[in-house]
């Protein structure tokens, strides 16, 4: 398995290039399609969120495939080569497998250790396995990247520890730096308030439950499916709307929460600017592309907390010791899973080179029967075990040899060389891991 990673991130591009890249969650398929189709990919799937899009692919050559994968993005962002590349990363097999472990332990989120990611990793996998286009390779490799991620938030605080997209933000209309993670600064920026939230899905449902807990008055759901905007709201004791009832909600709300990410704004300047009652009103834009115009933080009396607003303050809220931590927890798991999978690699050599001692002696045994064929059959036995117990003895320091060399750096294929000394066939070592009914 060699795992080739291509991405762009909040780390590495600025908000007004993410956006062009947003995804829905319709248009995910034929990127993740795109990206299995490349030349020299086996595997290939897609993690999308509102601030990172990355291609995730066990690939046969680095050269060739990075180029292609790394188009793709190209592309679809409508940049130029020479714009787009500085925005990009790469990572690769091992490198990989550690950026997507740090991935879903939160550490590479905008907000350090936010929960969202390690749902959006679960879709990632399961969106390939439903597409056909995530094997043994990347199944194996997301199964233990999700496992890590649980493991961290279980074993340290860094979900509590570092604030959520929405708090931070909550915390900022309140007069807070995101990092403070001051409890009166949240409550003091919805209690008693006019909530409007825009949007129905999980960053909507965040934004939801968190001002219903934070003791808001008044609670509205706008989605442009009824349907949705009412079973979100019924789960807070909210009113659910339609998005054409948005724009008379806005004359009474304190604060407007938006996380829909549709093409084009859906609350603009003149919408703020003609509500009847002109009282102070803040606007948390959590969605990309922008669901709020810009513009209306010009407006008197409106404070506007987007995700560009928020980066900077994010990256300096890293709690340290819950971080350090989850990293300390990162890095374990990573060198165990390269460690297994170094000693998996060479398995099919070991397979092989006992399956070939096991020939030998069933081919000597048979040339004794031939020379000895009234041996008694006491004797035989007897025989037969030593001849086995020598083939053990001597195959025995090599196989434990290989497997603990195999888990040391270097570029040295022990497993190669173990084949290439015991001229085994190669396609007795292929057969070992080949799926069973594919000849």
């Amino acid at each position: 398995m060699s795992v080739l990673v291509v991405g762009i991130s909040h780390n590495t591009a600025p908000v007004a290039l993410l956006e062009r890249l947003a995804m829905s969650r319709d248009d995910v398929p034929k990127l993740v399609h795109d990206a299995s189709t490349c030349a020299h990919v086996n595997e290939a799937t897609v993690i999308a969120t509102c601030n990172r899009l990355e291609l995730y692919a066990d690939v046969e050559r680095f050269h060739g495939s990075v180029e292609e994968l790394s188009m793709l993005l190209v592309e679809r962002a409508g940049e130029t080569t020479a714009a787009m590349l500085p925005h990009l990363y790469v990572h690769y097999d091992d490198g990989a497998v550690s950026h997507l472990f740090q991935v879903a332990a939160g550490l590479d989120s905008m907000a350090v250790g936010e929960g969202q990611i390690l749902g959006q990793t679960r879709e990632a996998l399961r969106m390939g396995q439903e597409l056909g286009t995530v094997g043994s390779a990347l199944n194996v490799l997301f199964q233990q990247a999700l496992r890590v991620g649980k493991r961290s938030r279980a074993e340290t605080g860094i979900d509590r520890a570092a604030p959520s997209l929405v708090t931070a933000a909550l915390e900022r209309v309140g007069g807070e730096p995101a990092q403070a993670g001051g409890p009166t600064a949240l409550r003091a920026s919805v209690a008693g308030k006019r909530v409007v939230v825009v949007g129905a899905g999980a960053m909507a449902g965040l934004a939801t439950a968190t001002v219903a807990r934070l003791g808001a008055a008044d609670i509205v759901v706008a989605n442009r499916s009824a349907e949705r905007a009412q079973r979100l709201a019924e789960e807070h004791g909210a009113r659910p709307v339609v998005l054409a009832d948005l724009e008379a909600e806005l004359a009474e709300a304190d604060l407007v929460v938006t996380c829909a990410g549709a093409t084009g704004v859906l609350v603009t300047a003149d919408m703020v600017a003609s509500r009847p009652v002109q009282k102070p009103i803040s606007f948390v834009d959590l969605a990309l592309p922008h669901d709020v115009d810009p513009a209306v933080a010009d407006l008197p009396g409106v404070t506007l907390v987007d995700l560009a607003s928020l980066a900077e303050a994010l990256h300096a809220s890293e709690a340290g010791r819950e971080v350090l931590e989850v990293r300390r927890i990162v890095t374990e798991e990573v060198g165990a899973f390269l460690a297994a999978r170094r000693s998996a690699s060479v398995t099919p050599t070991v397979v092989a080179l006992r399956s070939m001692a096991t020939s030998v002696v069933d081919a000597e045994m048979t040339r004794l029967d031939h020379r000895l064929p009234d041996l008694d059959p006491a004797v035989r036995t007897e025989v037969l075990h030593a001849v086995r117990r020598v083939a053990d003895k001597l195959l025995h320091e090599p196989t434990v040899r290989v497997k603990e060399l195999a888990n040391e750096a270097g570029a040295v294929s022990y497993a190669a060389a173990l084949a290439e000394l015991f001229a085994l066939d190669p396609e007795a070592v292929t057969a070992v891991t080949r799926p069973e009914g594919l000849s």
